[in-house]
C-alpha cells in the first residue's frame, strides 16, 4: 500500500456526503447501491468520492457476485484523524464555527 497524504485523506473524510457514507460503514460493510440510495447519488459517485480512501486502503472495496461491497478500516480511519493532529484542529474549527453561529 502506497503512502498517502494525510491532509488529502482527511479532506475526503470531512466532505459532508463522504462523511455520511463513512458513518454508514461504521456499522459494517454495505453495498454501493445501498449507500448511493441513502445519499441520493449514483453508485459511480459513491466510488468517486471514496476513491482516494479506497486507493490507500482506508476503505475496502470488493466485488461479490457482481455487487460492489464497501467496508471501512475503522482502526486506520480513527488513527488517521487522532494521530495526525487533525482531531484537535477539527474540534477547534468546529468550536470556532459554533461561536460564529451562536
Amino acid at each position: 500500500m502506497a503512502d498517502f497524504e494525510r491532509e488529502k485523506a482527511v479532506e475526503c473524510m470531512f466532505d459532508p456526503v463522504t462523511s455520511s457514507i463513512i458513518a454508514a460503514l461504521e456499522d459494517g460493510e454495505k453495498e454501493c447501491s445501498e449507500l448511493a440510495k441513502a445519499e441520493s447519488i449514483p453508485e459511480a459517485e459513491v466510488l468517486d468520492r471514496l476513491s482516494y480512501l479506497i486507493q490507500h486502503g482506508l476503505i475496502i472495496h470488493r466485488t461479490e457476485g457482481g455487487r460492489c461491497i464497501l467496508a471501512a478500516d475503522t482502526e486506520r480511519l480513527t488513527a488517521l484523524v487522532e494521530d495526525s493532529g487533525n482531531f484537535e484542529g477539527t474540534i477547534s474549527g468546529l468550536e470556532k464555527m459554533d461561536s460564529y453561529l451562536n
